[in-house]
């Protein structure tokens, strides 16, 4: 399990060729392209990922424009100042997801991006310098940093975002859970440790991002 030539054969055979298994392959931005992201896009996508939670992700995509409006475009400087009187007529607003939890967590994270900025010059440069080989990391600080960012709400974030990442999908887990990686859901530190180390050595193995390993993972099963 640890060495990648299984993880790519298993592939190969599975898809018929090297040319099959690429074209349904992701491809991560350069950290120029996520430098590149505005700090109201990413608290646009910060936003839309937390909506999407438990929810058919064409209803809320569908919305989405009207978001955009009473959100004020996700401009954080804006965001921040709004107070509980505004949420509440949101909650009157029929265009869009009626959640208080979750549209409370849009002025909370429009903060959380103004943090980030006044710090390293902007919420792209963390996202962008942040080293693949911790990625976990990463997703640890978005979850106790910002607002309903918990669980796979951050690596499924950085993921639209365009950062290379795998997820721990459920087809990923239970691929982990056959080779005896981890036994559940790697919440805790120490599975989540075991697991970047297993992506680790397959980026060094095979030169590939950890987003392209992580599908080829979930390929392994359901099939």
């Amino acid at each position: 399990m640890r060495d990648y030539k299984w993880l790519h054969e298993y592939c190969l055979n599975r898809f018929g060729s090297a040319a099959a298994l690429e074209a349904r392959l992701p491809q991560p931005n350069s950290p120029d392209e996520l430098r590149a992201l505005t700090d109201d896009r990413y608290l646009s996508l910060i936003s839309l990922r937390i909506f999407r939670a438990g929810l058919k992700h064409s209803l809320v995509d569908a919305k989405w424009p009207a978001f955009e409006e009473v959100f004020f475009r996700f401009d954080p400087e804006k965001l921040v100042l709004m107070g509980g009187e505004h949420i509440e007529r949101l909650m009157q607003d029929t265009r869009i997801i009626r959640h208080l939890g979750k549209l409370k967590s849009v002025p909370r994270n429009a903060q959380f991006v103004l943090d980030v900025a006044k710090e390293k010059g902007s919420f792209g440069n963390l996202i962008a310098d942040w080293p693949v080989t911790g990625i976990v990391g990463l997703w640890r600080y978005l979850a106790k940093h910002g607002s309903q960012l918990g669980g796979l709400s951050a690596p499924r974030l950085l993921r639209m975002a365009g950062k290379d990442t795998f997820i721990p999908s459920n087809d990923v887990v239970a691929a982990l859970k056959a080779q005896k990686v981890v036994d559940k859901i790697p919440s805790s530190q120490r599975d989540q440790a075991a697991v970047q180390s297993l992506f680790n050595e397959w980026h060094d193995q095979s030169g590939r991002p950890m987003c392209q390993l992580s599908v080829m993972l979930a390929f392994t099963v359901n099939h």
